[in-house]
């Protein structure tokens, strides 16, 4: 069973440059995205055999997140039940027969870590969401999480040290997530590899490879077993971010 992940940073944008041929290249399973930047009926995105899931953020053009599958899902649910952190379209969840599949775009803590408070606030309580679904069935988080977990995870470590994505305190939230059940699925597999899925559009990022890794599979400890392989599509353009992927047993 296949998964991607993918921050489009703008649908529309994206489908400009690809998208649904990349989409349906990548035959996919599951095709989560994040960051799509709108509002419901301003795109009518529909491929043969999946159906679609939207969250849309209260304020236009902003934040965002859809499922494509293949799969039927018992039920579908929108945002973790905070009224504080759902107004922006940040989580879709779907629960299937065997596990849930969350995809979420993590709030981002923003230039001179203007929203950091907010953001740690967002990591407890997105943390007991996770949680609660996982003593019902195992999980599978995806999305972009806005953080580079270890120094391998970015390619300028140094400076970037408590620049957002890389603070102490978003590292060290993950690393809490990490230990109360869940794995970072690439890193699982691929413990010393270098590989990155976010590029700044400034400083001809991409072409230097000078990225972060900040898109994940997180997934229950006890799927472990399950995983086959984790991906990052680096050859994959349309966004400052490329596609991840999941397969399972």
């Amino acid at each position: 069973m296949k998964f991607i992940s993918w921050n489009v940073n703008g649908l529309r944008a994206c489908e400009g440059k690809g998208f649904s041929e990349t989409f349906k290249r990548l035959d996919a399973d599951f095709f989560c995205l994040q960051e799509t930047k709108m509002q419901e009926g301003q795109l009518d995105l529909q491929y043969d055999g999946y159906e679609s899931y939207w969250n849309y953020a209260d304020k236009k053009g902003y934040s965002g997140t859809a499922i494509f599958t293949r799969h039927h899902p018992l039920s579908v649910t929108y945002g973790i039940g905070i009224d504080e952190h759902d107004h922006e379209g940040r989580v879709i969840t779907l629960e299937m027969e065997q596990f849930f599949l969350v995809t979420c775009y993590t709030p981002n803590s923003q230039d001179g870590l203007k929203r950091l408070d907010y953001r740690m606030t967002w990591e407890d309580d997105f943390r007991k969401y996770l949680l609660s679904l996982d003593a019902r069935k195992p999980v599978i988080l995806c999305g972009d999480l806005n953080v580079a977990h270890e120094e391998i995870d970015l390619k300028n470590p140094k400076t970037n040290r408590m620049n957002a994505g890389f603070t102490d305190q978003e590292r060290e939230k993950f690393t809490t997530l990490l230990g109360s059940g869940f794995i970072d699925t690439f890193r699982t597999l691929y413990p010393e590899q270098v590989t990155y899925s976010w590029w700044s559009y400034r400083f001809q990022a991409r072409q230097k490879n000078a990225g972060w890794r900040i898109d994940y599979f997180v997934t229950s400890k006890r799927l472990r077993p399950q995983i086959a392989d984790a991906t990052i599509h680096t050859d994959i353009l349309g966004s400052d971010h490329c596609p991840v992927e999941l397969t399972l047993l």
